[in-house]
């Protein structure tokens, strides 16, 4: 028999009756001769309430006690998982992280996954169980109960799997797949049959929201099979593999976009040796990632201007940080109303004239780039704001993602 592990998210789990129809999944998986193992997000907009009340409680509460509150809603949702599955005549029982154990990192609000001994969870799998594991939480090598970080519940679910030694890992939302880009700006967005490891770790870089980041990179690390499905229709859904599955490689797989882009520009920053480590090492300091960054000097040869993106949720802070650094620039510049718009595909590494491809349907759109990054599978630009939706159609058309009418 083989081994699954199928992982359920918040859209999934909200309320008895989709909890039911999530249940009759795993049913049937049961039924037709698999051992699995179950992993649950928390119902959709608990983990905010939640968060919430903590916020209500304290407004800096202690990250412990704040993890043990809102990893609440993990341990209801694997409850009623495991109560719904009995009602249904299958055999099942919940474990919480702490009882698998989810071995953690101390980091609360943001641990890391350090080990997960299996002896118990595959022990109710040989008596004939469906094993029920909340996503999300784990425990201290002290016993206290940790969070992964939002999202995290994709990632307990292939930590689990790679674990078990699983034969895949299934992940259930509200999507069917994933898309060469949003069908809600795209209506001819295809979706994909398989994706590489690589791709998918790109786009969910670069705002694709269907998988988390650190899932995908475990996935890979550990060659987990992830399958990313809908819950609420039984089409078939998108593969992750190996570059080296995929026979004949597109040039590009999707197109992603992100809203949480804000830009800042120091003008006439002195063009001397460390005035750039004074400018980013504070923002490292206080955890703000920088992502693109265009350094452009002056006709003078003694001033530059440095100009580089952060979270839009993180732009006042990083005001405030550079303006204590006094780094002496001229002034500087904030722009909020900025995106990030990228195309990825393993076939850049064999295909010349993407970027050409991507910077010429842009300006004869009258789109601006304003910075660009690139690696070995994406190019990624900065445009205003207003030109999201425009960008995004014309370059799903420029590289022949369009489904046939």
């Amino acid at each position: 028999m083989s081994l699954l592990v199928q992982k359920f998210g918040g859209t999934s789990m909200a309320g008895i009756e989709r909890i039911r129809a999530s249940a009759a999944r795993v049913a049937r998986a049961v039924r037709e001769g698999h051992r699995v193992a179950v992993v649950v997000s928390a119902m959709a907009g608990e983990t905010d309430r939640l968060i919430g009340l903590c916020r209500e409680a304290a407004p800096l509460a202690d990250s412990a006690e704040h993890d043990v509150v809102v990893s609440a809603g993990e341990q209801v949702t694997a409850g009623l998982m495991a109560i719904v599955l009995q009602a249904e005549g299958i055999p099942a029982r919940s474990f919480l992280g702490w009882q698998v154990p989810v071995e953690t990192t101390d980091a609360h609000g943001r641990a890391r996954i350090t080990a997960i001994p299996t002896g118990a969870v595959a022990a109710a799998l040989d008596r004939g169980q469906v094993a029920v594991v909340p996503g999300f939480q784990g425990v201290t090598p002290e016993g206290r109960v940790t969070t992964l970080g939002r999202g995290g519940s994709d990632t307990s679910a292939v930590a689990l799997a790679a674990a078990l030694g699983a034969e895949r890992c299934d992940i259930y939302t509200d999507v069917e797949g994933v898309f060469t880009t949003d069908p809600r700006i795209v209506p001819r967005a295809r979706k994909l049959a398989r994706i590489t490891y690589e791709e998918m770790l790109e786009l969910a870089s670069v705002g694709a929201k269907v998988l988390q980041t650190r899932s995908v990179e475990l996935a890979m690390k550990e060659k987990v099979r992830l399958q990313v499905l809908s819950s609420f229709s039984d089409a078939p859904g998108t593969l992750l593999v190996d570059e080296d599955e995929i026979v004949e490689q597109e040039l590009i797989a999707g197109v992603a976009y992100d809203r949480n882009e804000a830009k800042l520009t120091l003008v006439a920053v002195p063009d001397r040796p460390g005035v750039v480590a004074g400018i980013f090492g504070p923002l490292a300091d206080a955890g703000i990632n920088v992502d693109m960054i265009v350094q452009t000097a002056a006709a003078d040869g003694r001033t530059t201007d440095v100009t580089f993106t952060v979270p839009r949720t993180d732009l006042a802070r990083a005001r405030a940080i550079i303006e204590a650094a006094a780094v002496g620039h001229q002034r500087l510049e904030a722009d909020a109303h900025v995106v990030k718009v990228s195309v990825v595909g393993v076939g850049m590494k064999s295909h010349a004239g993407v970027a050409a491809t991507m910077f010429r349907a842009l300006a004869d759109r009258g789109i601006n780039i304003q910075a660009i990054t690139t690696s070995e599978i994406k190019i990624s630009v900065l445009i205003a704001e207003e030109y999201l939706e425009l960008a995004v159609r014309v370059l799903h058309a420029a590289y022949g993602l369009d489904a046939p009418a």
